[in-house]
């Protein structure tokens, strides 16, 4: 892994996880700073795992982990209120509408920023889906929706599963330009995790988990 410069905003310390057919982490530790850390790593080596551990959604079987000097281990629901994550399979959300999912995500953390909301529901043309069922979208459309209450979260920490997967040219552009200012930006980070890094996106970090 590559070392920040900058201070740690998520320290990551002896992580372990193993499935029961094979272990997938074994003493991962990390220091993740402000603006864009990726996580590379070929099919199955754990880069959707590892998002899940991080937001605590997924329990480890070792480690630590703190946000801010927040541990996930002793002050659970405080370490997830600085996180956001949304599974961008899940269906969880398919009876809400857009506009009522980004409502809770609103009412979820308190530097929700409603000004980089209408940016980017503008940006990624999500104006015409707001009170379509969630279940009626598009798995673009679905994950456009994900990404925009990323953005506008304010969340410390913020986790990515491989963020351009099954959208259109115009919003992977739009995406990489919100992630290259994201790149600056001082008190949160971003966890980007896919094949490839962010193309033109300066990142914080690299975690490789291997091919």
């Amino acid at each position: 892994m590559n070392t920040p410069t900058s201070p740690a905003i998520l320290e990551v310390k002896d992580l372990g996880f193993c499935y029961p057919e094979r272990e997938l982490f074994a003493g991962l530790s990390a220091a993740i700073s402000s603006g864009v850390t990726f996580v590379s790593g070929g099919d199955g080596r754990g880069k959707t795992t590892l998002l899940r551990l991080l937001a605590g959604e997924l329990a480890a079987d070792a480690g630590k982990l703190s946000i801010n000097g927040v541990s996930l281990q002793t002050h659970a629901k405080d370490y997830r209120q600085q996180v956001f994550w949304t599974e961008p399979r899940t269906d969880a959300f398919d009876q809400l509408t857009p506009a009522h999912y980004l409502d809770l995500q609103r009412n979820a953390y308190a530097g929700f920023d409603d000004g980089m909301l209408s940016t980017c529901v503008n940006g990624l043309a999500l104006a015409p889906e707001l009170n379509k069922q969630l279940f009626m979208l598009s798995t673009g459309s679905k994950r456009k929706v994900w990404l925009a209450a990323a953005f506008a979260s304010g969340a410390a920490l913020t986790l990515l599963d491989m963020p351009f997967a099954a959208l259109d040219k115009a919003s992977i552009r739009f995406v990489l330009a919100l992630l290259e200012d994201t790149a600056a930006h001082p008190t949160r980070a971003f966890v980007v995790a896919d094949y490839a890094p962010p193309a033109g996106v300066p990142l914080a970090g690299v975690i490789n988990l291997g091919d």
